[in-house]
């Protein structure tokens, strides 16, 4: 229920944004609106408010929505209304209306951002893990501990600064400039070489084909939080209990204890613990569970972290309204022009198509991020906003962008576009759109089959 409700709300507010922004501008424009709908199809519910009397409705079908326009080529219009119509409007005009939708999109996503930035945002620093050997990280001399401050000169302060950037770099296929170590002469430099991901290291962790996670300090063997109904829990273990041991073997660091943990699925532990500095022993079934095609064992409890220690690895990061702005559209012209990038690696086979996502990803990721909290659903909110802008402004009939292509070559030409080649348009983009819909439900359920 929580996903359903989550993505009916990303869905409503993306979708009521997006034509409000065609609604507005053409209310400026002076156009006449008919009917404002969110979704397609019959509407449920529908009333009618102002001086036009212009129906809002919602209808049975709730991927998208539209704006109705007085229109001389969709029906009669009254003598006195036909300078209201959109056909009778400047082509200028025309285009305004129909790149506000997708603007709208833009601006709620600087909004979004703008908030974060002002607000402050919690962030992992980018310290590095140890890189395995053979690796490019471990190749560029990287090290566990080192803090990545820079990218190719662009300083950084989170990890998800650091992932961002890569990625970027990485599906363009050149070499990286890492810089550890401090800011200016301090600094150190390292070559850290990406071009040996393929297209299909895309679709998963793509950090981790180069080496590179999240450095994670050594834990002890303390257990922290419990599930309720988890195989610790009902042993009787408690926060607290310190695991001195595991069927007689010495455990130093929480990593020993969930070694044994994942390896012991369904079989009978004896944990030696301290509590309260008395000695005790605890009888731990770890449950079984299916995970990356293995069953694998799991007790439903986490590690104690020291409150300091986890303070040292995140960074607050904030800044004034105005730098926050001028930081929040351009994170926002970032996002669209590598979504851009994307597409158009995918169509020239350079990036794999099981990149694409649809519905069913959409409402998952939706769900997700609410369950984790208001911070991480307006993120994925102000995502979606992106994407839904740049595909809406592609030129493709049937789209906004398809509609501006029209209006540009009407620019050009100095008469419309004609019917016939509008009509073979509409024919095209529909076909095209359904083969998009296509791949990206294949997508969604080969994801949901592997998860």
């Amino acid at each position: 229920m929580m996903t359903l409700l989550a993505f009916a709300v990303v869905l409503g507010i993306l979708v009521v944004v997006h034509e409000l922004g065609h609604y507005g501008v053409a209310r400026l424009c002076g156009v006449k609106v008919l009917r404002f709908s969110v979704g397609f199809g019959k509407p449920l519910v529908s009333w009618r408010v102002g001086p036009d009397k212009t129906e809002w409705a919602i209808a049975a079908f709730p991927l998208g929505g539209y704006v109705k326009m007085l229109d001389e080529g969709e029906g009669e219009v009254a003598p006195e209304e036909a300078h209201r119509a959109f056909n009778r409007q400047t082509v200028w005009r025309r285009m305004a209306i129909v790149v506000a939708g997708p603007a709208a999109n833009f601006a709620l996503a600087i909004l979004i951002y703008w908030f974060f930035f002002m607000h402050g945002v919690t962030g992992l620093r980018a310290v590095v893990a140890e890189p395995p050997a053979g690796t490019p990280a471990a190749a560029a001399g990287l090290h566990g501990g080192d803090t990545v401050g820079a990218v190719d000169g662009k300083r950084i302060a989170t990890w998800q600064d650091l992932r961002w950037h890569l990625l970027r770099q990485a599906v363009s296929g050149e070499s990286v400039v890492l810089e550890t170590g401090g800011a200016g002469d301090g600094a150190l430099t390292h070559h850290l070489d990406v071009r040996s991901l393929k297209p299909e290291d895309m679709e998963g962790d793509f950090l981790a084909k180069l080496g590179l996670a999240p450095f994670q300090p050594t834990l002890l063997p303390v257990i922290g939080d419990l599930l309720p109904d988890g195989a610790a829990a009902l042993a009787g273990l408690r926060r607290g209990d310190v695991v001195v041991a595991v069927n007689g073997q010495s455990i130093a660091r929480w990593e020993d204890l969930v070694r044994w943990v994942k390896t012991h699925p369904d079989q009978s532990l004896r944990f030696d613990i301290r509590r309260d500095e008395q000695p005790l022993m605890v009888a731990v079934v770890p449950a079984a569970v299916a995970s990356g095609g293995k069953t694998i064992g799991r007790i439903g409890a986490s590690p104690w972290v020291d409150p300091g220690l986890l303070e040292s690895l995140l960074v607050e990061v904030s800044y004034p309204p105005h730098i926050a702005f001028v930081r929040a559209v351009g994170k926002t012209w970032d996002m669209s022009a590598f979504s851009l990038e994307m597409l158009g690696r995918m169509v020239v086979g350079q990036v794999s198509w099981k990149n694409l996502s649809g519905p069913i990803t959409i409402a998952d990721y939706a769900g997700q991020s609410a369950r984790m909290g208001g911070f991480a659903f307006l993120s994925f909110l102000a995502l979606i906003s992106v994407s839904l802008g740049v595909l809406n402004l592609l030129p493709v009939p049937l789209l906004d962008g398809g509609h501006l292509m029209y209006y540009i070559a009407e620019l050009i030409k100095g008469s419309p576009v004609s019917e016939k080649a509008m009509a073979i348009g509409q024919q095209a983009g529909m076909a095209l759109l359904l083969l998009l819909m296509a791949f990206a439900f294949y997508n969604d359920i080969n994801r949901l089959i592997a998860s």
